[in-house]
């Protein structure tokens, strides 16, 4: 099976559910599941898993936001994200959030600062430590951890702030600067032209937003890798702190499939993540992926 015939069999079950690809990622990945749809507000979409490394913690902390065009997705697709990152020390949280049409901008942001303030607040109890959290977002979920990093009114409204409650964020072919909305449904999901600047990552930039990594492939064409490189662009003329790579080849599936073990050789997604963790001081120093 060829490179690109296996990436897409990889790929594509992150958008499907039952017996598919997906599932047999997560069949592989490492059964570290501890806290299975755990309430972090009162809707059926506040719900969030944990994924706890073996022996004993405090562990550092990340929280995984998946995207799906903030219309689709589950936590449970993303199993081999939490098993991938559990097995390297990092107890993991992904939640899930409400979605259009149910809701609009910004209520699936407002989910995604509940679900932080939930860890926050909580997570040590599951054995996670008390450093501020890894926040890591791919496709529409970058979009929601950028914003959370970027805008401190989101985390303010739930008591937290970016410098202090976020350790660092990581992007992964994250829509950041995609004015004008080109789609009916992305024209009611972000609502009227008057307000549309302000829904915009680039537009939050002051150099103050929690040290990132923006990761995109020059193959997506689903999100294109200009809104990773103009966002990382602004975030350096404004004097803040920032990293971004573009991955020859790589699409806007295969960077998050990647996570998996399975699939590391489509991109050093993976590795790239560990690393940048441990010289941000997250985790102990390692380059393997």
């Amino acid at each position: 099976m060829g490179r690109r015939a296996f990436s897409a069999l990889g790929a594509a079950g992150l958008v499907l559910t039952g017996c598919s690809p997906a599932t047999l990622l997560n069949a592989l990945a490492p059964a570290r599941l501890f806290g299975d749809g755990i309430a972090y507000g009162p809707d059926p979409r506040q719900r969030l898993d944990i994924y706890r490394p073996a022996g004993k913690g405090p562990f550092p902390v990340m929280v995984f936001v998946y995207g799906g065009s903030w219309d689709a997705g589950s936590r449970s697709i993303y199993r081999f994200v939490g098993g991938a990152f559990a097995a390297r020390g990092i107890m993991t949280v992904i939640p899930d959030y409400r979605l259009y049409p149910e809701v609009r901008y910004p209520a699936f942001l407002d989910d995604c600062a509940s679900a932080m303030a939930w860890t926050r607040r909580n997570i040590s109890g599951f054995g996670g430590n008390d450093a501020p959290p890894t926040l890591i977002g791919h496709s529409a979920g970058a979009y929601n951890a950028a914003m959370l990093a970027l805008d401190p009114s989101l985390l303010a409204a739930v008591g937290l702030s970016p410098q202090r409650d976020l350790g660092r964020m990581i992007g992964l072919a994250g829509p950041y600067d995609f004015l004008p909305l080109d789609t009916d449904k992305l024209r009611d999901i972000f609502g009227p032209e008057p307000g549309l600047a302000a829904t915009q990552p680039i537009n939050h930039v002051d150099g103050h937003n929690p040290t990132m990594l923006l990761l995109a492939g020059t193959s997506d064409k689903t999100v294109r890798p200009g809104n990773t490189v103009r966002l990382a662009d602004k975030i350096r003329a404004r004097g803040g702190a920032v990293e971004h790579r573009l991955y020859p080849g790589v699409d806007h599936l295969e960077i998050v499939g990647a996570i998996s073990g399975s699939l590391r050789f489509l991109a050093p997604t993976f590795r790239d993540c560990l690393a940048f963790m441990a010289r941000t001081g997250a985790v102990a120093g390692s380059d393997r992926g």
